[in-house]
């Protein structure tokens, strides 16, 4: 373990090294490390990309919430934030949506700086279950053991274990973190935190199981309630492309300058993403992008290319994964075409 994390971690800031190296290689590019990341190329790509899927009519919104089902379908708007902090998009990127799961990978931050790397491995695991997001049954498994922190019963025990002698303390703590990943003050979207929290009963199981298999030490209503609230956040595409790019600039906001994750953090939280970010189709997307990423049913996708931009976008119909449908291809097309998969590379001298 120590091994691995001590490569991992050389590996990132080395490539953070390569971008900070090349600053001055090229006049007027957008962002350091590649020549492909300029201004003209980002731009055109974004508008490339929304032109092309604007008018996608595939997917249905979510609406086992129903307050999902009322939000408006037609929302289409991409960001991307360079590692610099240059801010590029297209479309609308005003109109907010309920963060959802994203927020998952936001709290396991947390709780990874206030507890150290090794405390949710321990308590909830970090592999893939392999079963659906909200399944009980991978909780039987191996009673509660072989979750993660973006599986819902790994989530809410993730809440669970956010440091505060009260509700109120834990809250704002989450939320206060959120808003400085977004770099602008969040709130929550009430008719939606009302909307499900009317309709949570199957994560309240959850989470009684989880607390029966002792990795929930609290009350496991308030985490449930709790991750609920955070689920109903409300972002914008700009939001969440400023909170991925803080990921992709080793866990510093670009534009505020404000730390919020220690940078030998940031490579076991983006390996989690990567094997577990769009639910049953994590897979796909990672094969296809190569990118670490984050759906929420709310239609919100973020994805980080490390050391070189994070992105965002926003369309609420969902295909049958429950990842939204314009999202995932938008962000693909302009990742491919900027250089974005970490995995791409050329061989050496040539």
């Amino acid at each position: 373990m120590q091994y691995s994390r001590k490569f991992f971690s050389l590996m990132f800031a080395g490539m953070l090294a390569m971008a900070s190296a090349s600053c001055s290689a090229e006049p007027g590019a957008a962002a350091p490390m590649d020549s492909k990341l300029t201004e003209k190329n980002i731009n055109d790509a974004l508008k490339k990309a929304y032109d092309k899927y604007k008018g996608l009519k595939e997917g249905a919104n979510a609406d086992y919430i129903p307050a999902l089902a009322k939000v408006d379908s037609n929302i289409f708007g991409i960001v991307l934030v360079t590692v610099d902090g240059k801010v590029y998009s297209v479309g609308d990127i005003e109109s907010e949506v309920s963060i959802q799961s994203i927020s998952k990978v936001f709290t396991m931050a947390k709780v990874t700086e206030e507890k150290g790397i090794d405390a949710l491995p321990k308590n909830v695991g970090v592999d893939a279950t392999g079963q659906v997001f909200n399944s009980i049954y991978a909780i039987e498994q191996h009673q509660g053991h072989e979750m993660n922190p973006l599986v819902n019963a790994g989530a809410i025990t993730t809440t669970s274990m956010v440091a505060g002698k009260s509700y109120n303390e834990i809250w704002n703590k989450i939320l206060g973190y959120y808003s400085d990943f977004a770099g602008r003050e969040l709130t929550v979207l009430e008719d939606i935190y009302k909307s499900e929290a009317a309709t949570n009963q199957r994560n309240q199981a959850i989470a009684h199981l989880m607390y029966a298999y002792g990795h929930i030490e609290g009350d496991p209503l308030q985490a449930t309630d709790i991750y609920t609230r955070q689920c109903s956040v409300g972002v914008n595409a700009k939001d969440l492309a400023m909170m991925a790019s803080t990921l992709a600039n080793a866990g510093t906001n670009p534009v505020t300058g404000k730390d919020l994750v220690k940078a030998e953090d940031i490579p076991e939280i983006l390996a989690v993403m990567a094997t577990a970010g769009l639910y049953d189709d994590a897979g796909k997307w990672l094969y296809k992008t190569g990118l670490p990423a984050k759906s929420g049913v709310g239609g919100g996708i973020i994805a980080i290319s490390p050391g070189k931009f994070g992105i965002a976008a926003i369309s609420p119909p969902l295909d049958a994964a429950g990842n939204s449908v314009r999202a995932q291809k938008a962000i693909a097309d302009i990742s491919a075409t900027l250089g974005g998969n970490p995995y791409e590379v050329q061989p050496y001298g040539k």
